[in-house]
């Protein structure tokens, strides 16, 4: 399953001190969970065809490969951890999907 992550960044909270946060404790601490096949994040820069901004400023990408031992994994005390400081920087919707295939 994918999960992604839409989100702006909260008043207040620098670019600067989200990306190296998410450089030096996130992108390595969900990568590492058993659970995640790959974990990504992305800067968005622009609306395909328009001038007007990105309605997010940000959009993770986690490629779950077992979402029972994900429930266990962001249980976990250090994923708790990196969690509350994400949503203390951010303001955030993350959506489950579902593959459509031919």
């Amino acid at each position: 399953m994918l999960i992604f992550a839409l989100f702006n960044l909260k008043p207040g909270v620098s670019v600067e001190e989200y990306e190296a946060w998410a450089k030096e404790s996130d992108l390595p601490t969900v990568d590492a969970l058993a659970s995640i096949e790959s974990f990504r994040v992305f800067r968005t820069t622009g609306v395909l065809g328009s001038d007007a901004p990105p309605p997010f400023g940000y959009i993770e990408v986690l490629d779950v490969k077992d979402m029972d031992q994900f429930g266990a994994d962001v249980s976990a005390a250090a994923m708790q951890e990196v969690a509350a400081v994400f949503q203390g920087m951010v303001e955030v919707t993350f959506l489950t999907t579902e593959e459509l295939t031919a």
